[in-house]
C-alpha cells in the first residue's frame, strides 16, 4: 500500500556523459506515494522548518532563475522529489563540495520520479542522497532532525573519499584545459589524459619525477653535499651518530646550531637555534626517533620559506611566521595558545585550513624553557613569548622573491632531479640573494603541499595546479588519443571492428571495446559483451594505445553513462524503430533520440559526427555537433547529403557502384561495392551502411584513401571478422545464413537482404533474446511470418529475462501466426537442438536463417562449422 513516503526504488551512478549532463551524476529512482498528492505548500509548517534547517537554499535560483527561486516554488508548491533534489545538493555544499548539476522528473508510472544529482564522488553522493531523504521526511513530519551532525559526518566522508586539496587544484586545472581525467583509485592517483598520450600525477609528483631524485631527496645529508657541489648556498654541518658527536660538530661549526632527522618530512623533530650541549642532546634524542639518522646544521638566522619549482621554473613562494603568545597574567602559555593562536580560523586540522593548530610539541617546549617558562607558567601581562621559531609557512611573498634566489631554487631542483619540488630556504629578506644575508637553502622536498599556495593566510592564491598542467602538457598538447564511440541501434559491432582495423592499418596501437570483447590491436583480452563503461575506461587507461574505439550500447548511456568526457569522432549508425523501448523508462522514439545525441554531444570542436543520412532523425542531430559533420548513406540524392555536399562539406555515400568519398565538389572514388566481402557483392545494403558508417569515421580522423581501401577490401575475407553478421554459405544449392537481428528494424533489413537470393522455400530459427515490449515482439512475429514459409522459436538462455519461461516466443508465435506465409510454426526451447534439426532437414532450394543468442555466437557458430564439414 502506498503511503506518504520517500521511498529509493534504484540509485544508478552514470560515472560519465549521460542523457543528463556531461558530469558523472547518481539517479535516484523514488516513490513518493501519498505525497503526490501533498505538494510543499499544503504541508503546515514544511516551509519554515526546511529554510530553518538549511537557510543557505536562498542561494539555490532554480527554474524562476533569481537568487531564492527555489524558496519560491516551494512555497508556492512543488513536490519531494524536487525538494530531495535541492536538499542533496545543499548538503554536497555544506560538506565542501560547492554547486553541481541537479534535475528532478516524473516517470510513466504516477508518483515515481528520477531524481539526478551531481555526483563529486559517488559515496559522498550517496550518502548526501539518503541523508536528503531523512531530512526532508523529519522537515514533513515536524520531527527534529540533527543538520550540524549530518554535515559533518559528510565532512567526514569528504575528507576520507575525495582528492585532496594538491591532487584536486591540478585536476581541475586539467579541466580547465579540456583535458580529461581519471582517478585510478580511491587514493590521489590520478592519470590525466588517455592512452599513450596520458600522464599520471599522485598528489604533487608526476610521472616524471623520478624514483632516484625523490630517494635523494629523502636523504638530507646527501641533497645537502650534492648542493653544496653546485654551488648552491646550504648551511655546513653533518651526519652524526651520537650527541656526543653532535655536541663536537657543533662546536666546529659554532653555535647554534639545528638538530633534526636526515631523513624526516613535514618539520617533525626539527630543533633550531641550540646553544648548549643539554639542547643539543635533548633534540638529538627526539630527532633519532623521527629518522633513521641525525644531522646538526650551522642554524640560519630568518623566517622559513617554502618556494615551489615545477619544470625548472619558480612558480609560488610563501613565508613562514614565528607564534608568539602574549602574557595577561592570568592564563598559562597551554591556555594562552589556545586562546591567542588556536582560535584563528584559518587554523585547523582539515586540509583545506592553510596554518595548522600550535601544540605544545617537544621543539616548543625546549624553545619556551629556554625564556625560563614550563606550560603551566603564567607570563607577566605584556610579555610576549615565542611558542615556535619556524611553522606557519602560508603567507604569500612569490612577488617579493629576488631573481637570485628563484635561480638558486631551480639549480637546487635539478640537482636532485625533481621535476616537482618544495625547496626550504632560509633568509630574513627573501627579497635579498642568499649569500648577501647567509640565508641558505635547507631542504629540497618530492610531493611539495600546494595549499600554502592555494589558500595562503595572507595574500595572492597562486595558480600552481596549472603551473603543474602546463609542465605536463606544454601548449597545443591535450593528453588525448583518437576516440572513436559508436552508437545506434543497429550495426554498432561491425562497425567498430571494422573501425578499429582501419586504424590499425594506420599503423595505430587500437584499444578496441565492443559487444564481441575488448582487444589491445590483434589480441582479444576478454571475450563476451564488453560495450560497457568499465571496457571502456580499461582502454583508456592503457598506455599503450594511441586510438581508441568504444561500442556504447543505449543501455550503457541510460545505465552508466560513457567511459570517455570527448571524443574525436561519434558515429550514430541509425535509429529507425529503436529497441529496447520501455527500459530506463525511455517510450518513444523522441526519447531514444536523446539518448542516442549523447554520443554527439560529446564529439569535440576539431572532431566529426558521423550520422546516417538515410534517418531524419539523426539528420537534425547535426546541429547539436560541435565539431563537422560527415553524412554517410547509400544514395547520393538523399536531401541531407545533396545539401551537404553543396555546402563544401563531406559525406560518404555510393555511386554507380563505388564508393566515393566527396568533400564539396571534389570526388574520389574509394572502391567498388562488389569487391568488399561484407556486403555480399553489394546485395546487403544494411552492410553497405556499416562500411560507410566506418569509412567515415576513419576519413575524418585524417586515415588516407588508400589505406582505407584496403581495410574495407580486406575485411571479413574468410568471416572471421564478423561471424554473426549475415555470414553466408551455400552448399548443395542450398544457403544458410547466420545472423544477430533481435529487433524489428534488424529483422526487416535481414529479410530485405534475403529477398536478394533465390531459394524455393524460406526457413528460419528465431529467438527472443533479451527483453522487449510485447508490442516489439508481435511485430517481429509477424515480420517472420509475412516472410518466411517455416519458423522455428527458441528460448535464449544466454540472456536474463523478466518474463516467465515461453512468454516471449508465444509473443513472436502470436505475431508469426498473424503473418501472411507461414504455413509451419514450431517451438524448440533449446537452441541448440533447433539449430540442428534445421540443418539436418535442408533441402536444395531452401535458404535458412539462423538467428545467433544475443548473449554469445559461439554455440551458432560451432554448430554452422560442424554443417559445413559434413557437407
Amino acid at each position: 500500500m502506498k503511503k506518504k513516503d520517500i521511498e529509493f526504488l534504484d540509485v544508478v551512478a552514470l560515472r560519465g556523459p549521460n542523457i543528463w549532463t556531461y558530469r558523472p551524476v547518481l539517479q535516484a529512482w523514488v516513490d513518493i506515494g501519498e505525497l503526490e498528492d501533498f505538494p510543499s505548500n499544503t504541508i503546515p509548517g514544511f516551509y519554515e522548518r526546511l529554510s530553518t534547517w538549511l537557510p543557505t537554499l536562498i542561494e539555490h535560483r532554480c527554474s524562476p532563475g533569481v537568487r531564492g527561486g527555489f524558496l519560491q516554488r516551494l512555497r508556492e508548491g512543488t513536490w519531494p522529489a524536487h525538494i530531495l533534489e535541492h536538499v542533496t545538493l545543499e548538503l554536497q555544499n555544506l560538506a565542501g563540495l560547492p554547486g553541481g548539476f541537479g534535475k528532478a522528473r516524473e516517470t510513466a508510472t504516477r508518483g515515481v520520479y528520477k531524481v539526478i544529482v551531481r555526483a563529486w564522488q559517488e559515496d559522498v553522493t550517496r550518502a548526501a542522497l539518503a541523508a536528503g531523504r531523512d531530512l526532508v521526511m523529519a522537515a514533513m513530519e515536524d520531527r527534529p532532525y540533527d543538520v550540524e551532525d549530518t554535515v559533518a559526518r559528510l565532512r567526514r566522508m569528504v575528507d576520507r573519499h575525495c582528492l585532496g586539496p594538491s591532487t584536486a587544484c591540478i585536476v581541475d586545472a586539467a579541466d580547465d584545459r579540456d583535458i580529461p581525467a581519471i582517478r585510478l583509485f580511491e587514493g590521489n592517483l590520478v592519470q590525466l589524459g588517455y592512452g599513450a598520450r596520458q600522464r599520471r600525477i599522485w598528489t604533487a609528483e608526476t610521472d616524471r619525477t623520478s624514483a632516484i631524485a625523490e630517494g635523494i631527496s629523502r636523504d638530507k645529508d646527501l641533497t645537502k653535499r650534492l648542493l653544496a657541489e653546485c654551488g648552491v648556498p646550504v648551511p655546513e654541518g653533518r651526519l652524526v651518530e651520537s650527541p656526543e658527536e653532535a655536541w663536537e660538530v657543533a662546536q666546529d661549526i659554532g653555535v647554534p646550531v639545528v638538530v633534526k632527522p636526515y631523513d624526516g618530512n613535514h618539520g617533525r623533530g626539527v630543533f633550531t637555534n641550540l646553544n648548549s650541549q643539554e639542547e643539543i642532546a635533548s633534540a638529538y634524542a627526539v630527532a633519532e626517533e623521527e629518522g633513521s639518522g641525525v644531522l646538526v646544521e650551522r642554524f640560519v638566522v630568518g623566517n622559513e620559506h617554502r618556494l615551489l619549482v615545477v619544470g625548472g621554473r619558480m612558480v609560488a613562494a610563501a613565508r613562514g611566521e614565528p607564534a608568539w603568545v602574549v602574557g595577561d597574567g592570568e592564563h598559562s602559555i597551554e591556555d594562552l595558545i589556545d586562546l591567542q593562536i588556536n582560535t584563528d580560523p584559518r587554523r585547523g586540522r582539515g586540509e583545506d585550513c592553510p596554518l595548522n593548530p600550535v601544540r605544545l610539541d617537544s621543539a616548543a617546549r625546549l624553545e619556551i624553557a629556554r625564556q625560563g617558562y614550563e606550560a603551566a607558567s603564567v607570563p607577566a601581562a605584556g610579555r610576549r613569548v615565542l611558542i615556535q621559531r619556524n611553522g606557519n609557512v602560508a603567507f604569500d611573498v612569490t612577488d617579493r622573491v629576488h631573481p637570485e634566489v628563484s635561480h638558486a631554487v631551480t639549480l637546487a631542483a635539478r640537482v636532485v632531479g625533481l621535476d616537482v619540488a618544495g625547496v626550504d630556504v632560509v633568509a630574513e629578506d627573501i627579497s635579498r640573494p642568499l649569500q648577501a644575508q647567509r640565508g641558505a637553502i635547507v631542504e629540497v622536498n618530492a610531493g611539495p603541499g600546494l595549499l600554502m599556495h592555494l589558500k595562503p593566510a595572507d595574500g595572492e592564491p597562486r595558480p600552481v595546479g596549472r603551473a603543474i598542467v602546463d609542465h605536463l602538457f606544454p601548449e597545443g598538447e591535450d593528453g588525448r588519443i583518437p576516440v572513436v564511440g559508436v552508437t545506434g541501434t543497429n550495426g554498432k559491432t561491425v562497425v567498430a571492428r571494422l573501425t578499429a582495423r582501419l586504424l590499425r592499418l594506420w599503423g595505430k596501437h587500437v584499444g578496441l571495446a565492443c559487444s564481441e570483447g575488448l582487444y589491445f590491436n590483434e589480441r582479444q583480452v576478454q571475450r563476451g559483451d564488453c560495450a560497457d563503461w568499465a571496457s571502456g575506461r580499461r582502454v583508456l587507461i592503457n598506455r599503450s594505445v594511441d586510438a581508441a574505439v568504444i561500442e556504447n550500447s543505449t543501455a550503457v548511456i541510460l545505465g552508466q553513462g560513457l567511459a570517455y568526457d570527448r571524443c574525436q569522432v561519434g558515429v550514430v549508425t541509425n535509429l529507425d524503430d529503436g529497441d529496447h523501448l520501455g527500459e530506463y523508462d525511455i517510450r518513444d522514439l523522441d526519447g531514444m533520440y536523446n539518448v542516442l545525441r549523447t554520443q554527439v554531444d560529446v564529439v569535440l570542436p576539431t572532431g566529426a559526427a558521423v550520422l546516417n543520412a538515410r534517418d531524419q532523425r539523426l539528420v537534425e542531430m547535426a546541429g547539436l555537433c560541435d565539431g563537422d559533420v560527415v553524412f554517410f548513406g547509400l544514395d547520393p540524392h538523399l536531401s541531407a547529403i545533396a545539401s551537404h555536399v553543396a555546402l563544401g562539406k563531406r559525406a560518404v555515400y555510393i555511386q554507380d557502384g563505388h564508393v566515393v568519398l566527396a568533400h564539396g565538389s571534389r570526388q574520389e572514388r574509394l572502391s567498388e561495392v562488389a569487391a568488399i566481402p561484407l556486403t555480399l557483392q553489394g546485395r546487403v545494403d544494411f552492410q553497405i551502411e556499416n562500411v560507410l558508417a566506418a569509412v567515415g569515421a576513419a576519413w575524418a580522423l585524417g586515415v588516407p584513401a588508400d589505406i582505407i581501401r584496403v581495410g574495407i577490401e580486406t575485411f571479413d575475407v574468410e568471416r572471421a571478422d564478423a561471424p554473426w553478421q549475415f555470414t553466408l554459405v551455400e552448399r548443395g544449392r542450398a544457403t544458410v545464413v547466420v545472423d544477430g537481428a533481435h529487433n524489428a528494424a534488424a529483422l526487416r533489413a535481414l529479410i530485405a537482404a534475403a529477398e536478394r537470393f533465390p531459394a524455393s522455400r524460406r526457413r528460419v530459427v528465431y529467438g527472443a533474446g533479451k527483453d522487449r515490449r510485447d508490442e516489439d515482439l508481435l511485430e517481429q512475429g509477424r515480420l517472420l511470418g509475412d516472410a518466411f514459409d517455416q519458423v522455428v522459436l527458441y528460448d535464449d538462455a544466454t540472456v536474463t529475462s523478466r518474463r516467465p519461461a515461453g512468454q516471449a516466443r508465444a509473443l513472436l508465435r502470436g505475431g508469426a501466426q498473424a503473418g501472411a506465409r507461414a504455413t509451419a510454426i514450431a517451438d524448440e526451447p533449446d537452441h541448440a537442438l533447433a539449430i540442428q534439426t534445421m540443418l539436418d532437414s535442408i533441402q536444395p532450394g531452401d535458404f535458412v536463417v539462423v538467428q545467433c543468442d544475443e548473449g554469445n555466437t559461439e554455440t551458432t557458430l560451432h554448430l554452422l562449422h560442424r554443417w559445413i564439414e559434413q557437407n
